[in-house]
């Protein structure tokens, strides 16, 4: 239960979050962005420790986390227009999509384990947290915001390498969809 309070509020933050953030009160923008990415380490935490794991948190959980995610990087490409910013929202937005969709598609074929959340996803989300964290507070340590950023971006390509590795065999796999979950033909 409460995990799950925690990504309700993570998810309830973000309008609030956006609000202040096109108001101009970044410093406010920023605490409650670092709120909301506390409280995404510490659903997952509470979830597994307290044996508290649900399939609602299970969903809501990515949800929450990339909506705010999107969020904050479309609300610094509309602050700050520049190539620097627009080409890393790009690549984090687009393999969020596209691991999303790969996700699902394991899903459906019964391999889900094989896009499971691996430690590099993980640290892919911790450093992007806090690159974002810094950027939206705007006055101190720009430099390293965009360091950060620069590298949750190539963590973000490496995370969505491995799980397209790992689901490559599958992708290739000449069977149509349609014959892996039906019973062989009779003839």
């Amino acid at each position: 239960m409460l995990p799950n309070l925690l990504t309700l509020l993570r998810l309830l933050l973000t309008p609030v979050f956006i609000g202040s953030f096109i108001l101009g009160f970044y410093h406010t923008a920023a605490l409650l962005f670092g709120i909301a990415a506390l409280s995404d380490l510490l659903d997952g935490y509470l979830a597994r420790r307290l044996h508290m794991e649900s399939t609602l948190g299970a969903f809501l959980d990515p949800v929450a986390d990339k909506i705010i995610v999107a969020a904050a990087l479309v609300l610094l490409v509309q602050r700050d227009p520049y190539l620097w910013m627009v080409l890393p929202t790009i690549v984090i937005i687009g393999r969020e999509i596209a691991v999303s969709a790969l996700r699902e598609w394991s899903a459906g074929q019964g391999a889900a384990t094989l896009t499971a959340v691996s430690w590099q996803g993980k640290v892919k989300t911790v450093s992007q947290m806090v690159a974002l964290l810094i950027l939206i507070y705007k006055d101190l340590y720009l430099p390293l915001g965009i360091a950060l950023l620069y590298l949750a971006t190539l963590l973000t390509l490496g995370s969505m390498l491995h799980y397209l590795y790992k689901a490559w065999p599958i992708l290739l796999d000449k069977t149509p969809p349609d014959s892996l979950h039906s019973p062989p033909k009779r003839e």
